[in-house]
């Protein structure tokens, strides 16, 4: 494969990416742009439509002869289904259905709700130019000028506590992943999750099976691997905007 990804520090959907890349043994040439800074919009990435208005905010980019992909978890499906190593995603129809799923759950719910707590505790010094996404735009200004709303803070916390919930429940039963094998939904949900223990540790207490997972993902030799290439001592404590948070609750 002729690819290049654009990532930023392995958090979120960079680390989605770069995990599932690793995890299938697909060669890659990496280059880290500063997400933060908004290199994403510069020169240094491309500007295709699926990029500029990406569902997922700040994300990684894939570039494959010339193509360019964005949001993680439709990046990890491709990479799932031309590398060479064990499958990510269940063969079995309603299987996959399940896990796929599970991972609209966390785009929809887990993912905003993170990001906007994650931005609340750091966020990002300057508007960057060239978003075409005026959605995306507008959650950048807010997110520098320090206008985070109470109601949708308080209501982030309580999506971030009923994910962490939804992952107990899953491995009640004993299973080491959410879905089957190790796979997508696993990389989705921890690159999320990660970072969250630090900002709600009261979605986190009593709960041991959500502990142990996070524990055998991070150390997940391909989510170790992604994990190695922070340039930041706390790379789950960075964050840039990312999907809009759900209006319809």
């Amino acid at each position: 494969m002729n690819g290049i990804l654009y990532h930023g520090e392995p958090n979120g959907p960079s680390l989605t990416v770069l995990a599932a890349a690793f995890e299938k043994g697909v060669e890659l040439t990496l280059e880290r742009i500063d997400l933060v800074a908004g290199e994403r919009h510069g020169a240094r990435a491309p500007h295709a439509f699926e990029v500029e208005q990406s569902i997922e905010g700040e994300g990684p980019v894939l570039v494959v002869d010339g193509v360019a992909m964005a949001d993680s978890v439709f990046v990890a499906c491709y990479l799932d289904d031309t590398g060479d190593g064990p499958a990510l995603r269940p063969a079995d129809p309603y299987a996959r259905w399940q896990a796929m799923a599970w991972c609209r759950y966390v785009i929809e719910r887990i993912a905003p709700a993170a990001s906007y707590l994650g931005l609340s505790a750091a966020p990002p010094a300057a508007v960057p130019a060239g978003i075409a996404s005026q959605d995306l735009a507008d959650r950048w200004r807010e997110a520098v000028e320090g206008r985070f709303d109470a109601a949708k803070l308080d209501d982030s916390r309580a999506k971030i506590a009923q994910g962490v919930e939804k992952v107990e429940a899953q491995l009640a039963d004993g299973r080491a992943w959410l879905m089957g094998d190790f796979g997508i939904a696993d990389l989705e949900s921890y690159s999320w999750l990660a970072g969250m223990p630090a900002l709600h540790p009261d979605a986190f207490a009593d709960r041991p099976r959500t502990a142990a997972w996070l524990d055998r993902v991070r150390t997940r030799p391909s989510v170790s691997r992604a994990l190695a290439l922070a340039t930041v001592a706390e790379p789950s404590a960075v964050w840039a905007p990312g999907p809009e948070i759900n209006r319809w609750g």
